[in-house]
């Protein structure tokens, strides 16, 4: 039997000692008003149990972990069909990388690259009514939690600053990969992307990749190949240019953001989430990196 709180108390413990907490993403400037001593870890079990440690309770804005829940909502409405509009390959570049866009023709490398995104921010935009609304709604039912909500202070700052995604908007519309207005699909792209959550709600949020595609409350949400097939993107592409050394390190599909929170998983045992805003030099959780490597090694359980 493993005694999982004594190991995320272990792991909270020495890894607050680090003195270099990473650096905060101040590019977004509501986001640089973040406490870069904050730290909190949640982990729940498939099983039912929760452990908790740290500001594990605290909200933060989750960035691009919402990509695959905007993934999740899409695939559930159009299926196989959203792969003519994008790949599913590591692009081995940052997310914010437009060349590799220009070179494909305007095909995303996969939907976890700020382009791919935006591909699929712009699906939801024709297929929803209120597209905003109606995510929300989708996050809320999946969790079983009417208080998660956006940060509209951070969905500004963002529309005020987002000068790179609104080329990558551009370049996609210009190779004819994007049907609605440029401002109509990154309006809600920015919401999508400003989304708060604490690491406990994260963790509710990602139970339906764990669990076959059956979210918190046992709705089916998902097809089992559909939760599969989310998985195997997480794994390969999660972590843009680290994607390879979560892989080797943590061994757990998952997905990071620059908001400093960081979930993973193991399909039909667990899901953890992490939350501490400094970065390394490739945007993604220092801590949250070195939190989870130690989880799975004291463990003992990864996908490997």
């Amino acid at each position: 039997m493993i005694d999982y709180q004594s190991i995320l108390n272990a792991i909270y413990n020495n890894v607050v000692q680090d003195e270099d907490k990473g650096q905060i993403a101040n590019y977004i400037p509501e986001l640089a008003n973040v406490n870069k001593d904050s730290f909190g870890i949640h982990l729940q079990l498939i099983s039912g149990g929760a452990y908790s440690v740290g500001d594990s309770e605290k909200k933060f804005s989750i960035q691009s972990i919402s990509k695959v829940l905007s993934l999740a909502l899409a695939i559930s409405k159009v299926g196989t069909d959203i792969w003519n509009r994008l790949d599913v390959e590591p692009s081995g570049n940052p997310f914010n990388h437009l060349s590799l866009l220009e070179l494909e023709k305007g095909i995303p490398r996969n939907p976890f690259i700020n382009s791919g995104a935006i591909v699929i921010a712009d699906i939801l935009v024709s297929l929803l009514e209120n597209p905003k609304t109606d995510f929300l709604e989708y996050v809320r039912d999946i969790t079983g939690d009417a208080n998660i909500d956006y940060n509209y202070k951070v969905a500004l700052s963002e529309k005020q600053t987002g000068f790179n995604n609104y080329a990558a908007a551009n370049l996609l519309k210009s190779f004819n990969n994007l049907n609605n207005h440029v401002d109509d699909v990154l309006d809600f792209y920015f919401h999508q992307c400003s989304l708060e959550m604490t690491c406990a709600q994260l963790t509710k949020a990602f139970y339906v990749f764990a669990n076959k595609g059956n979210c918190m409350l046992q709705k089916t949400r998902l097809t089992k190949s559909q939760a599969k097939r989310i998985n195997a993107i997480m794994l390969t592409c999660g972590f843009y240019d680290e994607a390879g050394e979560f892989a080797f390190e943590v061994g757990l599909p998952g997905k990071s953001g620059v908001g400093g929170g960081i979930v993973a998983l193991l399909p039909n045992e667990f899901i953890i989430s992490v939350w501490a805003p400094g970065l390394n030099e490739r945007g993604n959780s220092k801590l949250g990196m070195q939190a989870l490597e130690q989880f799975t090694t004291l463990t003992n359980q990864s996908i490997f």
